[in-house]
């Protein structure tokens, strides 16, 4: 039976969300190895992934959710199902490492950009219509930001022979946006979260120093990737609301950068077309709730107060100390909680539990239900 959230609001931000991603269950893991090693076919893999997924939909209306996803299990990683359904991207080293609370850096691979951007099939469209058929809540469509592709996916001396007038690049992917959320407006999507780490980490003083480095001015930057959201958002359907997850990198517990988000605040909050914003605020890494007092009456605030990187479990009456802190900023019926992030942006998830993760997004629901009732 589905427990419910209360008071329930009838659109997004719900009182309690969380970002996307889940703990992918054992028996899925072994599946995608098998599969990547050749010893199970695509078919099988898909029939495992469909049940995984029904189970992780039942979990989020058991808990008591309303915006329902299908906890990526499709995915290895969270914008992974972009570059395998737009055209364009050539897996590299990435130029950038994840660290852990002691230094320890952790390197990967990344796709780059080294052809056209143009959008081949739907990039989220089946994942929606598979969790649509299976709930009567809302589905929730997660999507890498548009600004990501060039803050990520731009390789200097290498993207320029695919691009050489630069903005070109940003029309095409504009318009993959745009194909993308026709799609989905046509199949009955409403909510939209868009996930961003490039603007987050400009607000790290030495990711700022590394992207001056690269040849950008970063205060230019700011305003040139607010400008690339909004016309990847120009003409967006009637009927999609659309988020944006602020987040400084989630791979394994590790992150990518640090600093509160007085940097892009004012011009951010009031410049960019989307209606609410998914915020880290899980550790001393985010700043303090200073950074609100530029938020525009007409847009909301999901507060990730909850830690998917660590496995303690939060002090109810901590968190509901830190929304009304934050509610001195922005008006609590614009306040929203969530965990800071996803419990696995990559496949093999954070370092905690199957169920300190159910205990996490249980106590986002009661301590929401505890708040706004």
């Amino acid at each position: 039976m589905t427990r419910e959230a209360e008071p329930r609001r009838s659109v997004p931000p719900f009182r309690a969300e969380h970002i996307g991603s889940l703990l992918r269950p054992l028996e899925l893991r072994r599946a995608r190895e098998s599969f990547e090693s050749g010893g199970l076919s695509a078919h099988d893999l898909r029939e495992i992934e469909d049940h995984c997924i029904r189970d992780a939909i039942q979990l989020q209306e058991e808990i008591g959710f309303q915006a329902i996803t299908d906890g990526e299990f499709r995915r290895t990683i969270y914008f992974g199902h972009f570059p395998q359904a737009v055209s364009g991207f050539t897996e590299m080293d990435a130029t950038v490492s994840f660290h852990d609370e002691h230094g320890k850096p952790m390197h990967y691979r990344t796709p780059v950009i080294t052809g056209r951007i143009k959008r081949q099939r739907g990039i989220a469209t089946e994942e929606f219509k598979f969790v649509r058929s299976l709930t009567k809540l809302t589905p929730k469509v997660t999507l890498p930001s548009p600004c990501s592709q060039h803050y990520f996916r731009w390789r200097e001396g290498v993207s320029e022979n695919a691009y050489p007038d630069l903005e070109m690049f940003f029309s095409d992917v504009a318009t993959v946006y745009r194909l993308e959320l026709a799609e989905l407006a046509s199949l009955g999507a409403t909510l939209v979260q868009l996930d961003d780490v490039s603007l987050p980490l400009l607000c790290d003083e030495r990711r700022r120093a590394e992207f001056s480095q690269r040849g950008y001015v970063p205060d230019e930057w700011v305003g040139r990737y607010i400008q690339m959201v909004n016309c990847a958002m120009h003409d967006r359907p009637p009927g999609i609301m659309v988020s944006m997850h602020l987040c400084r990198g989630n791979n394994q517990g590790k992150w990518l950068g640090e600093g509160g988000y007085d940097y892009i605040a004012e011009r951010l909050f009031n410049e960019l077309a989307i209606d609410f914003f998914c915020m880290e605020y899980d550790s001393p890494r985010a700043g303090s709730f200073a950074p609100l007092r530029y938020m525009p009456k007409n847009k909301g605030v999901v507060l990730g107060l909850i830690s998917t990187k660590q496995p303690a479990l939060e002090d109810p009456d901590r968190l509901r100390m830190r929304i009304d802190e934050a509610s001195r900023y922005v008006d609590l019926d614009r306040l929203a909680l969530s965990p800071q992030c996803g419990f696995a942006s990559t496949a093999p998830g954070n370092p905690v539990t199957p169920e300190t993760q159910r205990r996490k997004l249980q106590l986002v629901v009661d301590v929401a239900r505890a708040v706004w009732a």
